[in-house]
């Protein structure tokens, strides 16, 4: 009994483990059976395997299987298997066009679209068998859901076979735009340029055509001369109406956000056009052109992962550009690149992007009433400012927005950020400076206040000193040639570019002369004149240039006789060193390996300046015929000068009389003011000390030199 009992403990527990087996087998077949026949799964399936020549008329079947298929999908979107499945239906024809445009319209993802099957329906394309709409639909489709295609290679790699499609008119505005997504330098040839100016030639000057011919030449500018003017409205058309609404509310239902279009000129409302004045003026997000996976399957590694300047290092020959290239100007790792890097098809595009966004946005003014000042627009270009000290170089595009800039500037309007700009830009050749940029500088100078006129002069003075600069760091010593750009590849001889650094310093002497006499010896104009040829006279010694200019006598003279005694002692410092630097290049020039020669008149001009000078100020003998100036005795009479030689002295010059005046307080106290007494030998000496102890430094470095 007992072990009876015993064997039915013991076989009561197998039977529960039994039934508890039994029934998961249940469940999971019962599972099975329901994911089969599931009526979305069972839809998919019947599109998959539809023969081809199925009628349409009376298929009920065909139209419960649809109905759910567009149900699925806008609800919930579809998965990217049921996209494959559905879009290699519609494109194949197997049960005519009738149910394509249908199908194509449902086609919305729920997460991505697999490339193979937008591969596959773009060569069904191409065989030509589907009615234009249903084409146009599709490319429609592409253009839409382009952000959500998993990966571009292989699209990429039928280039040709899409671009063959530019031929048909009624797909073509769609296939240039698909083109653009798809364009990399490599595909840039010159029959397909070609082409695309036959279209040109047949269909005008389509925006579609343009848009994908300026790309063109960002990646191969020798290939395109074409010039596309900036007033035209270039972009393309927002193709996405039938999908965008459904695709908005799929994702927003799953969580998701909407894929965004990476391209850089689209606008989105065109129903403002003011608000398009500023539209440039912002710089892009640093976004990447693929999508994560892509990078990783290509090895690249997008540029907004690079969070630090030792990552940039190890990944610099792996990084992927970002979709828009203006966002490079502010991102610190980015203009490390550009530096680091120095990419051509990098710069190429930025310049692109760059100068588009100055003419639009500075140049050309959609409403027709100028432009004004904004905190936007200041903010733009105190950040390409910044970018291009960064860089240590100006932008080919920024050159040549203020070569344009220039002739309509009114000189008040973002006046520091332009003159900034000005001072940034390389060595123009001697050939084309007076016409891009110093006869527009000269109708703005004469035209302006005396402030106008400082901030000129020191505009041009930044100017020569970073030419002298680049000069200095760039010049071969073996050859005489000389690199106008890291990024560029036009040379400049050392001649052209003595001859252009010559032009400019002769026309800084012509409009200070002038301006001069304008403003009436401005003293404020004479220093930044002064501050100017304190960098002209340096240039052998401290920037190795062979070129040494000395002052014209308009600013010379004004200096000598000025009422302001820094000016005075300005003027003997810049006189002592050109004394410097014309006693080296002397030395230099008996050497035999010399290769310049400075001019005998250059020699002669200093030795008759600094002749005047000390005749002027320590001998006093102003008028004198070695020193040049000569005037009539019945007009030196006329004035009623008792000893008009002695006017400018040190002691008599109006600039110094305060200081001749106060000396003699403290040396005669009680004596009547008699300056003639402070020539006498000993008390004259007492009386430079006392001037240069005023920190006069300029007039005691001239002094042994006489």
């Amino acid at each position: 009994m007992a072990e009876q009992q015993s064997r039915s403990l013991i076989s009561e527990p197998d039977s529960l483990s039994s039934r508890s087996l039994n029934r998961s087998l249940r469940i999971f077949e019962k599972e099975r059976r329901k994911k089969e026949e599931d009526p979305f799964v069972v839809a998919i399936s019947y599109f998959r395997d539809v023969k081809a020549g199925t009628p349409i008329l009376g298929n009920d079947e065909l139209g419960k299987n649809l109905a759910l298929v567009e149900k699925v999908a806008f609800n919930t979107g579809l998965p990217p298997e049921a996209i494959a499945v559905m879009l290699e239906f519609a494109m194949s024809l197997r049960m005519g066009s009738g149910p394509c445009v249908r199908v194509l319209k449902c086609l919305i993802p729920n997460s991505v679209v697999p490339q193979h099957a937008v591969l596959r329906a773009v060569v069904l394309l191409t065989i030509g068998k589907l009615p234009i709409s249903t084409q146009v639909l599709f490319l429609k489709w592409i253009l839409t859901m382009f952000d959500m295609i998993d990966a571009k290679d292989e699209l990429r790699a039928i280039y040709g076979i899409i671009f063959s499609l530019v031929t048909e008119e009624n797909l073509c505005p769609y296939v240039c735009h698909l083109l653009y997504l798809l364009t990399r330098k490599e595909n840039v040839q010159v029959y397909r340029v070609r082409k695309l100016l036959e279209l040109q030639s047949k269909l005008g000057r389509q925006p579609f055509l343009l848009h994908l011919l300026s790309l063109y030449k960002v990646f191969c500018p020798e290939l395109v001369k074409l010039h596309v003017f900036s007033s035209l409205q270039i972009e393309f058309k927002n193709h996405n109406s039938p999908w965008k609404s459904a695709l908005m509310a799929v994702q927003k239902r799953n969580g998701s956000q909407v894929a965004c279009s990476s391209l850089p000129f689209t606008l989105a409302n065109k129903s403002n056009v003011r608000k398009r004045k500023h539209i440039h003026l912002q710089f892009p997000a640093v976004n990447s052109v693929m999508n994560r996976d892509a990078s990783c399957n290509n090895k690249l590694v997008p540029l907004q992962q690079i969070n630090s300047f030792s990552e940039l290092l190890k990944n610099l020959h792996r990084i992927e550009l970002p979709a828009q290239m203006g966002s490079l100007l502010t991102s610190g790792v980015a203009l490390h690149y550009l530096y680091c890097v120095q990419s051509e098809s990098a710069l190429l595009r930025l310049n692109f992007w760059l100068g588009f966004a100055l003419q639009e946005d500075f140049l050309f003014c959609s409403d027709g009433k100028g432009f004004q000042e904004s905190e936007e627009a200041v903010e733009f270009l105190d950040k390409l400012l910044s970018a291009q000290h960064f860089l240590q170089e100006s932008f080919a595009s920024t050159e040549v927005f203020l070569y344009k800039f220039l002739t309509v500037w009114d000189g008040s309007l973002f006046r520091p950020q332009i003159f900034s700009l000005l001072s940034q830009i390389p060595v123009i050749p001697s050939s084309k400076i007076k016409e891009i940029l110093l006869q527009p500088l000269a109708q703005l100078f004469f035209t302006s206040s005396v402030v106008f006129k400082c901030e000129v002069i020191e505009c041009l003075n930044s100017m020569l000193s970073s030419w002298l600069i680049w000069h200095m760091v760039n010049v071969r010593e073996d050859e005489l040639d000389i690199t106008l750009s890291s990024h560029s590849t036009i040379n400049m001889s050392l001649s052209g570019f003595m001859d252009s650094v010559l032009e400019l310093i002769q026309f800084v002497g012509h409009i200070s002369s002038v301006g001069l006499q304008f403003e009436s010896s401005s003293t404020l104009l004479l220093r930044f004149i002064l501050d100017f040829y304190e960098t002209v006279c340096d240039t052998y010694l401290k920037f190795g240039l062979p070129l040494i200019v000395m002052p014209p006598p308009g600013v010379f003279y004004q200096a000598l006789f000025s009422i302001d005694p820094v000016s005075v002692d300005h003027l003997a410092f810049i006189m002592f060193r050109y004394k410097e630097n014309l006693t080296a290049a002397k030395t230099q020039e008996k050497a035999p390996e010399n290769a310049f020669h400075i001019s005998r008149q250059t020699f002669h001009e200093f030795n008759h300046y600094l002749q005047v000078l000390v005749n002027c100020l320590w001998n006093s003998k102003l008028i004198h015929p070695k020193t040049g100036l000569q005037l009539r005795e019945e007009l030196l009479a006329e004035t009623k000068i008792p000893d008009y030689r002695r006017s400018f002295d040190l002691v008599h010059h109006p600039a110094f009389l305060s200081y001749a005046v106060d000396f003699h307080q403290r040396c005669w106290p009680e004596k009547e003011l008699d300056l003639g007494c402070i020539k006498t030998f000993q008390f004259w000496s007492w009386y430079l000390q006392y001037l240069y102890s005023q920190g006069y430094d300029g007039l005691q470095r001239i002094v042994p030199l006489s």
